[in-house]
């Protein structure tokens, strides 16, 4: 099974001194940009397994498991989606770096990284329904302040998309390991129904279009 990402704004309700953040790490019924829809009770046995091992899924920099940067306090399904309580360390020069720029709001973004273990597909929308994941980390991400320049550098990256080479490049330049990316282009190939490269090409592109749009805004 593949393990993924995905990411999300996060509403930060409040960024205190003691470095306590809050936000959804998962927000239910919402379609990604690879097609993907997470639904009530998907977390619900993976943190009730995490919960009677007396931990919860890992916070971490930006994925990077050599990276922990604090912990959560709490993780629980909510109306809305996976809601979560952390405190960053802010003794290690990554938990001060997450919580300066919380505080800035800079750092305005969750990623959840996971495992799908229950899943329907919509042959007719692309659609997947994730209905059961075991969930291992929840991430404070990267997203930029100024959304209009965000979106400008992203469509300027995608007008110099050529090849699947450089299609790769792309997804590892925006926070994608180089399996997610092959991955994703692996993905939206199959959802094709071209039988040409140029086709291939073109239906990837689209979806780097919306991927952009839904990073940016």
């Amino acid at each position: 099974m593949t393990h993924k990402t995905l990411d999300f704004r996060f509403d930060l309700k409040a960024t205190s001194e003691d470095g306590m953040f809050e936000g959804y790490g998962s927000v239910f019924n919402l379609t990604d940009y690879g097609g993907d829809i997470v639904v009530p009770g998907a977390f619900a046995e993976s943190l009730a397994a995490h919960k009677a091992a007396g931990r919860l899924p890992a916070m971490l920099w930006q994925h990077r498991q050599s990276e922990p940067i604090g912990i959560y306090t709490s993780m629980e399904e909510d109306s809305v989606g996976l809601k979560v309580i952390g405190k960053l360390a802010l003794k290690t020069s990554r938990g001060a770096e997450a919580h300066e720029l919380m505080k800035m709001g800079a750092l305005s973004g969750l990623s959840i990284g996971y495992i799908v273990r229950d899943d329907s597909w919509d042959r007719l929308t692309g659609v997947r329904t994730i209905k059961k994941a075991d969930l291992f980390e929840v991430s404070p991400v990267t997203f930029p302040m100024n959304d209009a320049s965000r979106i400008s550098s992203i469509k300027s990256a995608i007008e110099e998309i050529e090849d699947l080479k450089t299609a790769e490049q792309y997804l590892r330049d925006v926070g994608m390991s180089r399996t997610e990316a092959k991955a994703f282009i692996a993905r939206v190939k199959g959802l094709g129904q071209s039988d040409s490269d140029g086709g291939d090409m073109q239906q990837l592109i689209a979806a780097l279009k919306g991927r952009g749009t839904a990073i940016a805004t």
